[in-house]
């Protein structure tokens, strides 16, 4: 089974940094696009950093230049850097396999992880 676990998300201040971690099973990694998503309180998922099939990465508008996406095949891992953090970013973060080069998920969502930003 496809297993999908998020890490890393805390409370912060605005203007500080945090990693994220999600730690991927089930499914040989290296063949999938991957995304990180959040949702807000009252708020619509949205897809915040993807990585495309052209080995590029697609950030939403809000937070490019302060979020970076990464991943290590090796360990089966992606990574969301996230710095310059506003109180805007506090949301739960998800992360998800996808279909390339789009933000359509193809997983069940995961427990996710909190990040609080005040």
């Amino acid at each position: 089974d496809v297993q999908l676990v998020e890490s890393g998300g805390g409370s912060v201040q605005a203007g500080g940094s945090l990693r994220l971690s999600c730690v991927a099973s089930g499914y040989t990694y290296s063949r999938y696009c991957m995304g990180w998503f959040r949702q807000a309180p009252g708020k619509e998922r949205e897809g915040v950093a993807r990585t495309d099939s052209d080995d590029k990465t697609t950030y939403t508008d809000s937070v490019k230049g302060r979020f970076t996406i990464s991943e290590d095949n090796a360990k089966n891992t992606l990574y969301l850097h996230m710095n310059s953090l506003k109180p805007e970013d506090t949301a739960m973060y998800y992360c998800a396999r996808i279909s390339c080069d789009t933000w359509y998920p193809l997983d069940d969502w995961g427990p996710g992880t909190q990040v609080t930003v005040s």
